[in-house]
């Protein structure tokens, strides 16, 4: 990933959120952005993501420029914002159903995949029940396993730990360290 003079700025040019920053980020690295509120994280991970488009600069993941060829962009991204919007109205299952959909993830992958990432956040047993009886945490759990559904090659989290309890961020984390052994991000 290179983030090379990415600038955005609010309020029509007056506030400067994201000012001229070159970023590059090799395969296999865990890279963290640290700071105080306002400092212009969650602004930068949105225009990674192409939630944002930058003022001035470009982003490049794997040779693919995020704004000139954004699907195909966005295929190789997965993405969990610091407060996920999902749909309420769904049981868990049918909200990962829907995700996998999205990827065009196989039947027999998908299945895999949720029974795996459901277990190792022991949401497994909630699945049939919908989304809006869940927990803060247990939607953080979700929202984990939808992101992980994807054969990603950038995995980008803003504030993946919240709501999530001690062995649930340890196996986040373990997550991370085998997906950077694959090469990925």
């Amino acid at each position: 990933l290179s983030l090379n003079g990415i600038t955005k700025s609010y309020n029509k040019g007056k506030i400067k959120a994201v000012d001229n920053v070159n970023l590059e980020i090799k395969s296999g690295e865990i890279f963290g952005f640290l700071g105080p509120n306002g400092a212009g994280k969650t602004t930068t991970i949105k225009m990674i993501v192409g939630l944002l488009k930058p003022d001035e600069g470009e982003i490049i993941l794997d040779g693919v420029n995020v704004w000139e060829d954004s699907l195909k962009a966005k295929s190789m991204i997965s993405y969990v914002p610091d407060n996920p919007e999902i749909y309420d109205r769904l049981s868990g299952i049918e909200y990962l159903n829907f995700i996998a959909d999205m990827y065009g993830i196989s039947e027999g992958e998908r299945k895999e995949k949720i029974e795996y990432y459901t277990n190792l956040f022991n949401i497994e047993d909630s699945l049939g029940d919908i989304i809006s009886s869940y927990s803060h945490g247990m939607k953080q759990k979700l929202v984990l396993t939808s992101a992980l559904l994807n054969d990603m090659n950038l995995f980008i989290l803003d504030e993946p730990m919240v709501g999530l309890d001690p062995k649930s961020s340890f196996n986040l984390k373990e997550i991370m360290r085998n997906m950077c052994d694959e090469g990925k991000s």
